[in-house]
């Protein structure tokens, strides 16, 4: 038995989603939602009273949250955003809009005084911002705390001056602010500007204020991706990724050209929103194991609150690298020149692609993967959330 945001005792299982962060890659979520709402009994239930969501991560989850009341609702909202996408509804892709910013960011690589006051970056995300406040009432995350259907909600971003992972999180009144070495939870209440703040890719999109500091993509240094929701009172954990676990160790291979930039940047990206997942994973698989071994008693007697968490991670049985290929031509003229430019249109460059390919076609895709590789594993997340 849980307790709701009025105090009220029900039966709603405290299981978190955590949402990870990847760009254009996080319509995979999109899908793997999609078949979660269709499998659920009563598909209005919102079967995740706590949600942490990161980069794109944290726009799904804010969507969800804002429609906890209705599940299956809010999924369907999500589905028609993503399945709609155009990378204009992301950045401005038009020649003139990357133009000028590629010239904002010459002009603060040549002087400090020109990029001191003003937002610097490789693409504009002004309309991402506009529509954010066209499709998300806010307000609604109150009301689903107050009504029980939502426990907590939590986005994830990291100060570019405190170099702390800060959570900002809209909660029942039981939870309460934690302070961690390099991560805090701060309560807030969750706007436009912490999406903003949380999605804010570095040097792709500009950092945002909020309150003292500047904030860039929750996915830089989150050495614990899971603790957020566990601090929000998750009792275990959902995790659906956005990349492919590996299962071989990739060959070693010789090479005799220099990687592309977009190569580069691919790993860089990928080091930010993949490897602390995987980490984090692991040392929870590892603590549980540690604590399987201890007896109850003693733990009792030594004052010790660790506890097993069960986790279940669902991810793309697809290379997202590849499927990304498949639709580089549906980008807008401009972007496909700055995407051949530097190396993004090829095999070595597709990682990069993979998190900037808003279009539809490919989101579509991506859609479906998700959607067919939770179908496969119904019986396991049924049993997971508590409904088998």
């Amino acid at each position: 038995m849980n307790v709701d945001g009025q105090g009220k005792t029900c039966n709603i299982p405290k299981v978190g989603l955590v949402l990870t962060g990847g760009g254009a890659r996080a319509a995979y979520q999109v899908g793997v939602l999609r078949a979660i709402a269709g499998m659920l009994p009563d598909s209005t239930r919102n079967p995740f009273p706590v949600i942490c969501g990161t980069s794109a991560g944290a726009i799904n989850a804010t969507s969800l949250a804002v429609s906890a009341n209705n599940f299956y609702g809010g999924v369907r909202e999500l589905e028609a955003v993503w399945g709609g996408f155009h990378v204009n509804h992301v950045y401005r892709s038009d020649f003139m809009g990357v133009l000028s910013n590629s010239l904002r960011c010459l002009g603060s690589l040549m002087s400090d005084k020109y990029g001191r006051n003003k937002a610097v970056s490789l693409l504009d995300n002004r309309p991402l911002e506009a529509l954010l406040r066209h499709r998300f009432p806010f307000r609604a995350i109150h009301r689903c705390v107050q009504s029980g259907a939502l426990h907590a909600l939590g986005l994830t971003a990291w100060g570019y001056t405190s170099g702390q992972s800060v959570t900002f999180y809209q909660a029942a009144k039981s939870v309460r602010p934690w302070k961690r070495a390099q991560r805090v939870g701060v309560a807030a209440r969750i706007g436009v500007k912490h999406l903003m703040a949380s999605s804010s890719i570095p040097f792709v999109f500009p950092a945002v204020k909020l309150n003292r500091e500047y904030f860039g993509d929750g996915s830089m240094r989150q050495m614990a991706p899971i603790s957020p929701a566990l601090h929000l009172g998750a009792e275990k954990i959902l995790v659906i990724g956005v990349h492919t676990q590996a299962s071989v160790v990739p060959k070693r291979v010789s090479v005799s050209s220099y990687p592309p930039f977009a190569q580069i940047a691919g790993h860089a990206m990928n080091s930010i929103f993949v490897d602390s997942l995987d980490v984090d994973l692991e040392r929870l698989q590892r603590i549980n194991g540690t604590l399987k071994m201890i007896p109850p008693g003693t733990l009792k007697e030594n004052n010790i609150s660790l506890r097993p968490i069960e986790s279940m991670m669902i991810s793309p049985s697809e290379e997202i690298n590849d499927i990304a290929l498949q639709y580089a031509d549906t980008l807008p003229l401009t972007m496909r020149l700055l995407c051949h430019g530097i190396g993004a249109m090829g095999p070595n460059g597709s990682t990069l692609l993979s998190y900037i390919l808003f279009e539809e076609r490919f989101c579509k895709a991506l859609i479906k993967l998700g959607y067919n590789d939770t179908l496969q594993q119904r019986n396991e997340i049924l049993q997971f959330i508590g409904v088998a």
